[in-house]
């Protein structure tokens, strides 16, 4: 077996602490502090136990216990949102893997870095039904950067093997910035340990940097451009590309249309989409296209936006992203791969920035749109509509907001959030994880964080109350509209058999969350009127020695006839006797 080169060097720790003996783990736990991954969430096993007392042991790391494998990738996706760093998960084998998958797709998709650590049995027991043992090896594939398998230690080459097999790992969750997976197989016993570490080498870090200039053609078509549209989907917040985009709307040179999760608050952005587009005529997709279309970060909420952008097939389609270029509309000319703020850095310098009409078309739209979205508010009284509005006026501004998926993101995209940042799983756009990713966002983060969410996402992903670090100024806010009421809004679901939308579909249902929030230690408190929300609001938000649960039950409310309502004022349809 071949080894490092010797030195005779050991590490000797004064205070006795009890190191795994396993090379593989030992190697894994070096390249982690070289590359200053800190956060590890461990999921308990017998098979990963090696892992977990290896890392419990360091000082350089911090270990999270979180026992539903499902919800603790979930959370470390939030803690990586949150930091902006790698976060590592692991697990025993079998099953427990497979219950990483929901979280890796969301991250692969969103590009959260997540290093994927798998315990296994050692390669000659898979399909031998030995206890816990799947086809572990790549499982991820199809929705990762890379799959790894580590030799056991007592096979040839491991040590050097390993070494730079786990370096790469590394390097590459950094620079794809999504789920990477190593899977280790690891042969009894498991709880051998040694008190002295050998001396590994230092490592040199091999991250490519990587440079850019914008292509002579881009300059002539945006120059060439009459109607340009920008389009900003999912992405964190970025002071600078707020700035630069700030700079080509300053004098009407292009129309910015965003979303909520898009982080971007400008006066001359157009914040809400659907409240402008939701019933375009086949003669507005014509008037309102674009000749050239850019679109900025990732999946977009609003169904509308995509359906206008694809029947407006505009002559040039540009789309910034380091890592996907993905033709959404059916009109991409030019996949740019790099990031947004280097791509306009040098844009701006070369471009003409000269006042056009298409942006006053669209803000004569705006102010229409707006005007009927704030008489409507006025005529509705409590209610989902009637709660998101309030939410966006009392959040007070430090916190960091998290929309659960279906009704909770698209209610968000109705309303102003103008100083909070916002954050949605929209790369699978499912609802299972939302609380997780929320409560590990929590954990990492110095400001206090709010998840709104909808009944049937809080009560599917109920383990992610489940750990002790959730912040006691965390807070969460259940609309509880009786199920899945999305299904009685969007087309299609309402032509089923009531009895089938109710149980099949919309899954209609009276829990509430009282005990739910007294079994995990959570503060409670239930709102059912319009009486008592705006004062409970003011103090839900007060600082408190617990976590609060606000639920607002809006059971008895018609809220998709309240949201459909609202559709047919913004466009004409609806008489405000009918309301």
């Amino acid at each position: 077996m071949k080894k490092f080169p010797e030195n005779h060097k050991t590490i000797t720790f004064a205070l006795m602490k009890k190191f795994s003996s396993k090379r593989s783990v030992q190697i894994l736990a070096h390249l982690l502090k070289a590359y200053g991954l800190q956060d590890i969430i461990i999921s308990p096993g017998s098979r990963n136990a090696p892992l977990a007392i290896h890392f419990g042991e360091m000082d350089e790391l911090n270990t999270y216990s979180i026992v539903d494998e499902r919800s603790a990738a979930f959370v470390a996706l939030g803690m990586a949102q949150s930091t902006k760093k790698p976060v590592a998960i692991t697990c025993t084998s079998g099953s427990a893997a497979a219950n990483y998958y929901p979280a890796i797709t969301e991250a692969f998709y969103q590009n959260i870095p997540l290093l994927i650590l798998t315990a296994d049995r050692p390669a000659d027991f898979i399909d031998l039904f030995d206890g816990q043992t799947i086809r572990q090896n790549q499982l991820y594939q199809t929705h990762s950067y890379g799959d790894f398998q580590l030799l056991e230690d007592d096979e040839m080459d491991a040590e050097e093997y390993n070494f730079n097999t786990i370096k790469k790992a590394i390097e590459l969750c950094i620079e794809k910035q999504g789920p990477v997976h190593i899977n280790i197989p690891l042969s009894e016993p498991l709880y051998n340990l040694v008190s002295e570490l050998p001396y590994f080498p230092s490592v040199e870090h091999t991250l490519k940097k990587k440079t850019y200039d914008v292509a002579p053609h881009l300059i002539a078509d945006w120059n060439a451009s009459k109607r340009i549209l920008i389009l900003v989907g999912t992405r964190d917040y970025s002071e600078e590309l707020e700035s630069q985009l700030s700079q080509l709307v300053k004098n009407h040179s292009v129309v910015v249309l965003c979303e909520a999760n898009s982080n971007l608050r400008h006066e001359k952005f157009f914040q809400h989409i659907d409240r402008y587009i939701f019933n375009f005529s086949e003669e507005d997709y014509k008037t309102y296209a674009p000749d050239l279309l850019i679109t900025i970060g990732q999946n977009v909420v609003s169904k509308k936006v995509k359906q206008f952008l694809r029947k407006a097939s505009p002559q040039k389609h540009w789309h910034i992203d380091e890592f996907w270029q993905p033709d959404t509309y059916f009109s991409l000319s030019d996949p740019i791969k790099v990031k947004p703020e280097i791509f306009f850095s040098k844009l701006l310098k070369s471009i003409q920035l000269e006042p056009k009409p298409y942006y006053n078309l669209w803000d004569t739209l705006r102010e229409k749109k707006d005007a009927l979205h704030a008489q409507y508010l006025m005529r509705v009284g409590f209610s989902d509509f009637n709660l998101f509005w309030l939410i966006s006026q009392k959040t007070p501004t430090n916190f960091n907001i998290h929309f659960s998926n279906s009704s909770a993101i698209r209610y968000a995209q109705l309303f102003d959030f103008k100083a909070h940042k916002i954050y949605c799983n929209r790369g699978t756009s499912g609802i299972d994880g939302s609380t997780s990713t929320a409560m590990g966002f929590a954990i990492k983060n110095e400001n206090p964080t709010l998840l709104v969410t909808g009944d049937l996402s809080f009560f599917y992903d109920i383990n992610g109350l489940w750990n002790p670090y959730i912040p006691p100024y965390t807070r969460i806010i259940v609309f509880n509209n009786g199920g899945g009421e999305i299904f009685r809004f969007i087309p299609g679901p309402d032509k089923a058999n009531v009895n089938i939308l109710d149980e099949l579909i919309a899954t209609k249902h009276r829990k509430n969350a009282e005990h739910l929030a007294k079994h995990f230690g959570f503060d409670y408190i239930k709102v059912e009127d319009d009486n008592t929300i705006e004062r409970v609001l003011d103090n839900f938000f007060k600082p408190d020695a617990k976590p609060k649960i606000l639920e607002v039950s809006t059971q008895n409310i018609q809220n998709s006839e309240i949201l459909k309502n609202y559709f047919k004022f913004l466009s004409g349809k609806l008489e405000n006797s009918e309301m």
